[in-house]
């Protein structure tokens, strides 16, 4: 036996025990990880046979284990290999980031910004797919890899992105080529045609060349398929504001335990997604409630105003009124005095119509002016009269608006008590759901512990039975001694 066999007393793992292990780890050899732009290959497990198989011998074992240990150091130093895995992991990654972000988005049922988690993520994993093989640019400040050349080149293909391109170009706060590839991503999503973008430019590959090498991501065929995967992110909506964002100096870095799903914790995820839901629509109505209370203080407030200006018009009307009055009394006076002047002229002599034709005429003019006022007086009256008429039909129309408001405000109220109601009943639900789980978690436990005792019980009692044999078999050789002597 050589030197690299196991000793044959070593406990050797079975080959389901094996294929099982293989089954719960493979989930994370579908990735890789980024360090500082240094990729760290995991051996992928797709060549391996998951069926169980039989028992082997332990130095068959021993020698299968040395060559897949040889293979794997081969492929590691192969290139190709490199670039193949790294292909499929970041497109297994892609993948996963698409899905997730398609049904949290879904399921949270409103307008993404740019602090949702699943969607920087889904950036993230987008720039390590587009700077994958990317060929580096001398520049005399050293070697520079940049995704923003080959977006550049989406408006020669698509007329309608030149309008992106130009606004990421006119952006104030972006100074590097990485921000600006980060800017056209955010707005591409917003735009509902990343896919098409995409599709378009890895669909020329003549030009692509340019800026990837020829086993890059966007050279292959997987590219292709992460722009078909992105046609579902059409469904969601998206709202960035980047005048203020800093995209040049963040950090992609991948957060796979985004990925890791958990079983146990999932129908304590949907709970935690249901009182999302809730609080969100209770953040809403709370918010509506606010809007609708400032317009009932605002109506309330005009109302007063027209209150006043009606007060204040009245008894401009009734001062109108006192002062037609007091004209009306001082032309039946000069009409008195005009018939009184006449008839004396009549009478009198002739001396006198000079000086009395005189007064007549001047109490002509005073008449004329007065009428005249008067006339002006009365236009004002009306007009004072039309826009009293125009307030009130405006303060009913308020009136009824005041009403309508206060009818929702009640309706919107009610909902906000279900919403809170709910809330709770969830919960209730959630505690007495993580107090049975804690129940389980003791008493399975509890059964693990009687196990133990139970194995150290049957321990004991083989040791027992072994002691009981070979006190039999030492009885049975002294019986065997005792039974010649006696013959």
């Amino acid at each position: 036996m050589s030197a690299l066999t196991p000793p044959t007393d070593m406990p050797t793992p079975t080959t389901d025990k094996i294929t099982q292990a293989a089954m719960e780890t493979i989930y994370l050899c579908k990735f890789r990880v980024s360090m500082d732009g240094e990729w760290l290959c995991l051996r992928e497990l797709d060549d391996i046979s998951l069926t169980p198989d039989p028992e082997p011998t332990h130095e068959d074992s021993w020698e299968d284990l040395t060559d897949l240990v040889e293979q794997m150091r081969d492929d590691a130093e192969d290139p190709n290999y490199l670039m193949a895995n790294e292909r499929m992991n970041l497109m297994n990654m892609a993948k996963l980031s698409i899905k997730g972000l398609i049904e949290s988005a879904l399921n949270l049922g409103r307008t993404l910004d740019s602090d949702y988690a699943p969607l920087q993520q889904f950036f993230v994993v987008m720039e390590h797919c587009l700077k994958h093989g990317l060929r580096a640019k001398k520049t005399f400040l050293g070697q520079n890899k940049s995704f923003w050349g080959p977006l550049e080149l989406v408006e020669k293909l698509v007329p309608e992105a030149a309008e992106i391109t130009a606004s990421v170009k006119d952006l104030p706060g972006l100074k590097t080529p990485v921000g600006r590839g980060r800017a056209w991503l955010r707005l591409a999503l917003m735009q509902k045609k990343l896919s098409e973008y995409m599709k378009a430019l890895i669909n020329k590959k003549e030009l692509l060349s340019e800026f990837y090498e020829p086993n890059a991501l966007m050279m292959e065929e997987e590219g292709a398929i992460i722009a078909g995967l992105l046609v579902g992110l059409n469904v969601i909506d998206a709202n960035f504001c980047m005048k203020g964002e800093d995209l040049d100096s963040q950090v992609g870095v991948i957060d796979f335990s985004m990925y890791l799903k958990d079983g146990n914790s999932s129908k304590g995820s949907e709970g935690d997604g249901q009182i999302t839901a809730i609080l969100d629509q209770k953040n809403y109505v709370e918010e509506l409630n606010r809007h609708l209370n400032a317009t009932v203080n605002n109506l309330q407030a005009k109302v007063d105003t027209l209150e006043k200006s009606n007060t204040k018009l009245t008894e401009e009307l009734a001062v109108a009124n006192n002062r037609i009055i007091t004209l009306q009394e001082e032309m039946e006076r000069v009409k008195e005095e005009s018939a009184y002047i006449l008839e004396s002229n009549r009478k009198g002599p002739k001396q006198d119509r000079t000086a009395d034709g005189q007064a007549l005429s001047e109490a002509r003019k005073h008449l004329k002016e007065e009428t005249q006022l008067r006339l002006d007086v009365e236009r004002e009256l009306e007009l004072q009269i039309s826009m009293r008429q125009e307030m009130e039909l405006a303060m009913k129309m308020l009136e009824k608006d005041v009403c309508e408001k206060q009818e929702a405000l009640v309706s919107l109220r009610q909902q906000l008590d279900d919403l809170r109601a709910l809330k709770h009943e969830l919960a209730f639900k959630l505690q007495s759901s993580d107090l049975g789980v804690k129940q389980k978690s003791e008493l399975n436990s509890r059964l693990e512990e009687k196990t133990n005792q139970m194995a150290a019980t049957i321990k004991q009692l083989e040791q027992s039975e072994k002691d009981l044999v070979k006190q039999a078999k030492t009885l049975n050789s002294a019986a065997n001694k005792l039974i010649p002597k006696h013959h």
